[in-house]
């Protein structure tokens, strides 16, 4: 049953009309470049197809091998995603990770995790009430906007985020920052800033100096681009502190091409400068 649940919701199409996201990032940490990360897919206001790719480059990619791909797909509902399937697969130096899960209304309806979470005393255990209502990591990047009017309104960043990843739950809370202006190949135009705060709710080590490190951090924040047409924001940087260093993502590209019903075949260039 498990199996034909997964098997069901990944075989998702995409729309036939939708914004095509590819964007490009750089990965840096403490100011040195640490690898590369890809988000890519199809988007618009009722559904979404999407894709993650990063890879660690350099020294860091000598020593870890890490690399990782994951991928989602659903709908929006109410200004926020509501996925219907997410898979992640990750590799380095202590192994291969992965997750699939498939989901139902926002909540879990199968999960497999290999290898299994492993038991210890200070991990606050996962209940059924946390993986209702969720959202996974990959989702979690995608903000749609669902009132009317400009996307870069300070509205648009307040929102809390409930996230399970498969293994933990936990709450990312946006609210709004500041409006900067950027200019990336492929996008020359304002964007918002959000700040942002971590919640760990269940599945976490509570003995584990990171996570209160992470709970007690005031040094996040998310730089949100538009993709009008889907009504949606995507980031074109993420910057986090931690115990090691500043992480910063960073768009080095984004483009977004519209297609549409009658000319799925040929993506129809979409104006980004400016946009808002």
């Amino acid at each position: 049953m498990r199996a034909a649940v997964l098997l069901g919701v990944l075989g998702l199409a995409a729309p036939a009309a939708a914004d095509t996201i590819d964007i490009q990032y750089d990965l840096s940490l403490a100011g040195l470049p640490i690898g590369t990360a890809t988000l890519g897919g199809t988007v618009n206001r009722d559904s979404y197809k999407i894709d993650v790719r990063a890879k660690m480059t350099g020294l860091a990619g000598m020593i870890t091998g890490g690399r990782g791909a994951g991928s989602s797909a659903g709908g929006a509902i109410g200004g926020r995603p509501v996925p219907s399937s997410y898979a992640l697969v990750s590799s380095g130096s202590n192994g291969t990770y992965t997750v699939r899960m498939a989901l139902a209304s926002g909540s879990v309806a199968a999960l497999e995790l290999k290898p299994p979470l492993d038991e210890k005393i200070d991990r606050v255990p996962l209940q059924d009430q946390h993986k209702r209502n969720v959202v996974d990591p990959v989702s979690a990047l995608l903000m749609p906007v669902s009132r009317g009017g400009p996307l870069l309104e300070p509205s648009s960043c307040n929102r809390t985020i409930p996230v399970f990843d498969g293994a933990g739950r936990f709450d990312v809370e946006l609210t709004y920052s500041s409006r900067e202006t950027v200019d990336i190949p492929g996008y020359r135009g304002p964007v918002i800033v959000c700040a942002a705060r971590y919640t760990p709710i269940a599945g976490h080590r509570t003995g584990r100096k990171s996570t209160q490190f992470m709970a007690d951090n005031r040094e996040m924040e998310a730089w949100l681009a538009p993709v009008d047409n889907a009504r949606m924001l995507v980031p074109v940087k993420i910057s986090v502190k931690t115990m090691v260093g500043t992480t910063v993502i960073e768009a080095s590209r984004f483009n977004t091409t519209r297609s549409t019903a009658s000319s799925a075949t040929e993506p129809e260039k979409t104006p980004r400068a400016g946009a808002n």
